[in-house]
């Protein structure tokens, strides 16, 4: 393990060397890949943690204890690249499952109070008409993300903005009839709606 943190440590710059220290783990079919994780979560260096929330979020499908770690403990974590790895671990659980499958857990995120939760997902499923299921129904995305028009944390709202700029570009008559109701005179929605553009 000293030796994987020490090799991490040289990572700084994306996900890819992260991604794929974490499948050189899963490979190995004798690793215990939970306890790896739950180890690696108590390194000081956001590397290690990145890794974790790697791991877990490949095993959280399958692994309801992995899952609730990523919401209870990494969505607590300060680093901004591993809230950014708990957005693709969020998303690779929804594609496992399914997005309408997931929707219930989907909704359960979104509802929490920490902003790292709530941008996780709306993060996660970026581009989200990219995605089965919303692609079918850009309309339910729009509305689920859109609760999040006037949120508190401007790092969620900024989130939004930008998840509904993306879905604006093939979807342009549904986003602008949603935004078309907002209260722009509420200084956080007002935010949102510049980020849209």
């Amino acid at each position: 393990m000293e030796e994987l943190v020490e090799k991490l440590k040289k990572t700084e710059h994306g996900f890819q060397r992260i991604i794929e220290a974490g499948n050189q783990l899963l490979e190995n079919r004798a690793l215990h890949h939970f306890d790896i994780a739950i180890e690696l979560l108590g390194e000081e260096i956001y590397q290690a943690r990145m890794l974790a929330t790697y791991l877990l979020g490949q095993l959280s499908a399958q692994n309801k204890k992995a899952l609730t770690i990523l919401q209870k403990k990494i969505g607590k974590d300060e680093n901004w690249r591993v809230q950014e790895m708990l957005a693709k671990a969020f998303d690779h659980y929804c594609k496992t499952t399914g997005y309408r499958q997931s929707l219930p857990l989907i909704r359960k995120w979104l509802s929490d109070k920490s902003p790292n939760i709530k941008r996780a997902v709306i993060e996660g499923l970026r581009i989200w008409t990219g995605r089965p299921y919303f692609r079918e129904n850009p309309a339910i995305a729009i509305k689920l993300i859109s609760k999040h028009k006037s949120d508190n944390s401007e790092y969620v709202r900024k989130s939004v903005g930008n998840a509904l700029r993306d879905i604006r570009k093939k979807h342009k008559e549904l986003v602008e009839s949603e935004i078309a109701n907002w209260d722009l005179s509420n200084s956080n929605t007002a935010y949102t709606r510049k980020k849209i553009g």
